[in-house]
Parts: C-alpha cells; structure tokens; sequence
C-alpha cells in the first residue's frame, strides 16, 4: 500500500517551497553562503516569484557556485571572474522583463571585477546584486581578498598591510540608488532586505558578510560568524510580512524622528519598508549621512548593518538608451535590423 505524501503549504502560484530549491550544495558545512541561499529560496517562495521568469548571474568563487543551489527552474548563466556584470548587462538590455538576481563575492567584485562592479551601478542596471563577502578567496584555500581587514593574520599567509575596500562605500558613491549591509546569520534581516531590492527598480546592492568557516572563521576576525554575532549594530528593525513590507498605500513622510519611531522608505512600486531606529541617528534618504557612517564604521571597526541608503530610482540603462517596452528579444527581424536605404542614409550623413 502507498501513502501519499501531505502537500506542502503553497504560494500564490500554486507552488511549494521546496519548488523553488536547487541542487545540493557542495560548500563547507556551516558556510554562510548556503543561509542566503536559503533565504533567496524563501523569499522568492513568500513573493510568488515565477522562476521562469528569473535569470541568475555569478562569477567565480565560493559565492558564484551558489546560484546552482536556488531557484532551480530559473535561467542560469556562470561568467569568468569579475565578469559578470557584462553578462548581466547585455541580458537585461535583450529582455527587459527578466528579474536579475546576481550572486558575486569580494574577490570578484572588490579584486579583479571592482571596474566591471562600479559601471554596472553607473549605468544602474536592472538587478539585485548581492555579495557574500568573507574577506577571503575561500575557493583557492584563503588569500587574502580586497575587504579582508589591516592587520589580519592568516595561517598560511601571513599578515594583511592593507586597508580594506568597503564595497557598500564603493556602490553609493557611484551612484546605486539601494545599497544594504546584513549579516548571513541574521536570517529575518536578510530577507526583508532581498524583498524590498527586489521591488526595486535599478541596481540594488546587497553586501552581505557571510563567514568562511574553513579559512576566515578566527573570533578576532570581522568577517568571522562570533564576531558578526557579537558586534552586529542593526540601524533598524525591518519586520517582515504583513507589518514591515506592506502594499501601497498613502506615503508616511517624517523630517525628523528619535530612536524608537519608524522612517518609512517609499519603494518605485508604491510598497514601504519600514525602518526602526534603535542605534545611532540615520536617515538613508542622506548620501552624506550614509557615507559619513561607513567611513566611521570601518574606522572604529562597527558592524554597522540595515538599509544603509536609498533614493528615489534613476532611469535604467534601458530607459537611458530609449529602447523599446518591448524586450529585444521578442522583436521580428524587421524591427531589428533597417532596411537598406536607411543604411545607406546614414552612412552618407558621417561623410
């Protein structure tokens, strides 16, 4: 006799989620980068996110390997290092109604792929660009990487002179208009941050430290799960659904408020995250404050965590190249290429 299996609670397409799952991972046991692909999983379960409608992008790495272990009914595409950001470019220029979730880590985004990383907030492509950052390259056994901190001592390789690259500095002074910092131990955090970049309608960066058990794990470490626990400061509390990510509805605007009360920040689609304050004073409607922030964080070393900035979206590279609602790939020939005597024209035109 066979039993069937009770079905699984399912979202508003029907699906369970399990559904939205991917292969097995083959990272350490313990590695943060497996808690945010359970919470990507997650969230994109709670949204009813239609997986066929979804593209993934990463590098290479430990972080660029788990694309595979998400979302598994979704388009795929794995760049060489640091090159992702022209992949995820040219696929959100042919077909605009794709969501782009990009997956990098601080080796490929703050090494080898920093230039690629600030055009792609320049041009302010579409997508959520997440990094799960752990200070080292943990798939080539643990070097140093670009935000390991000064003065870190490796087993193996010795002593870090360097000051460390801030990558949600970096991503705000070029012009991103959503940039958030979490923690891969913070769960409830990391999600309510994925569903408000998702709503998103830009680049919106999501620089997550996520601790390498086998290579950078050393309680002294900041990139270390012990002291992201320890020192974490959250700016705000962001709830999840119903009472932190809510529907439209009529724009809460404050000028000014203490610790305790709630800034309401207006997503492009008319949905809210509401922030709490319960540390020091900020606005992330303020570049300024923002900044500021950052730059006294890494100079005394805080774990500063939560929606760090946000502006009203800019046009996106699309919109900045006036192409079409259309996506290019659903457009006939005809429409793509001119005929001949327009050629024509226009080469006469540049003699």
């Amino acid at each position: 006799m066979t039993l069937n299996k009770p079905a699984g609670k399912t979202n508003a397409l029907g699906l369970t989620r399990e559904d939205y799952k991917g292969g097995k991972s083959t990272l350490c046991p313990g590695c943060g980068h497996d808690s945010i692909s359970n919470q990507i999983i997650s969230v994109a379960y709670e949204v009813g996110l239609k997986q066929e409608n979804v593209a993934k992008f990463s590098g290479i790495g430990c972080s660029s390997k788990t694309p595979a272990y998400f979302l598994g009914r979704s388009h795929a595409f794995n760049a060489i290092h640091g090159r992702m950001p022209s992949v995820v470019t040219g696929a959100t220029l042919v077909n605009c109604n794709l969501t782009a979730i990009g997956v990098s880590g601080d080796g490929d985004s703050g090494s080898i792929g920093l230039g690629q990383f600030k055009h792609l907030i320049r041009r302010n492509v579409p997508m959520v660009y997440i990094i799960e950052n752990n200070g080292v390259y943990g798939l080539t056994k643990g070097q140093f990487s670009a935000t390991a901190d000064e003065g870190q001592v490796l087993k193996y390789y010795g002593r870090n002179e360097l000051p460390p690259i801030d990558l949600a500095l970096e991503a705000i002074v070029t012009g991103a208009t959503f940039v958030a910092r979490s923690f891969s131990g913070h769960s409830e955090q990391v999600r309510s941050l994925l569903k408000a970049a998702l709503s998103h309608r830009g680049t919106a960066v999501i620089d997550i430290i996520s601790p390498c058990v086998t290579f950078n794990n050393a309680p002294e470490s900041t990139k270390s799960y012990d002291y992201g626990k320890t020192h974490e400061i959250a700016l705000h509390e962001i709830e999840l659904i119903p009472e932190g990510f809510v529907p439209e509805r009529e724009e809460i605007s404050i000028e000014d408020y203490d610790a305790g009360q709630v800034i309401s920040v207006r997503m492009h689609d008319g949905t809210f995250i509401r922030l709490k304050k319960v540390g020091p004073e900020h606005d992330p409607r303020s570049r300024a404050q923002a900044i500021d922030l950052l730059e006294k964080a890494q100079m005394e070393q805080l774990f500063i965590t939560g929606l760090l900035y946000y502006e009203e979206p800019r046009p996106t590279l699309g919109q900045t190249l006036d192409l079409v609602d259309t996506p290019l790939v659903n457009l006939p020939e005809s429409r793509l290429r001119p005929p001949r005597e327009v050629l024509v024209k226009l080469m006469q035109g540049m003699m």
